[in-house]
């Protein structure tokens, strides 16, 4: 049979109140206490989100599932189907080009990352890694201009429309 025991630490009592507000300060002053009674804990959190993978392992990338882009001097859709999706690469511009990406919904295009060469130097290449998200009907567009300019990466569905992450 288990026995309970009561502890009066105001250092307890004040770290409690900070870290749950809504179990102390103002409440009715209850005391800690503590059991003999063993207690397992089982964390069954990546499960009951639908994952047995953690985080990190989740988004790694592999051969299945990559899609790799390479646009050329028109728009080019990168993406046009739902969800999350990570875009990585890099984008070479020389000191007479551009790079746009936009988001596209069929009738209106908004810009979301744009590089030109303000360096004054005759090649400037930049790296790009973001996330985007697209609902139906919507699309992920590159643009270059100018012949020097090069636009190459990744893509990488992260998750489903519903945030359901999708596995490697």
């Amino acid at each position: 049979m288990a026995q309970e025991y009561f502890i009066n630490s105001q250092q307890l009592q004040s770290k409690i109140d900070n870290l749950l507000p809504s179990q102390g300060g103002a409440g009715a002053g209850f005391d800690l206490s503590a059991s003999t009674q063993i207690v397992p804990i089982i964390d069954l959190t990546e499960s009951a989100e639908g994952s047995n993978f953690r985080q990190d392992l989740q988004s790694s990338l592999s051969f299945k599932s990559v899609t790799e882009f390479a646009c050329g001097t028109s728009q080019t859709v990168i993406v046009n189907s739902t969800g999350y999706f990570r875009v990585f690469g890099n984008a070479t511009v020389d000191d007479t080009s551009t790079i746009t990406f936009n988001l596209f919904d069929g009738t209106t295009s908004k810009d979301i990352f744009f590089i030109n060469n303000a360096s004054g130097a005759e090649v400037s290449t930049t790296p790009f890694d973001f996330i985007v998200f697209l609902q139906a009907g919507e699309s992920f567009r590159g643009i270059r201009t100018g012949t020097l300019s090069v636009l190459k990466g990744c893509t990488r569905q992260l998750a489903d429309i519903d945030g359901n992450l999708t596995n490697p």
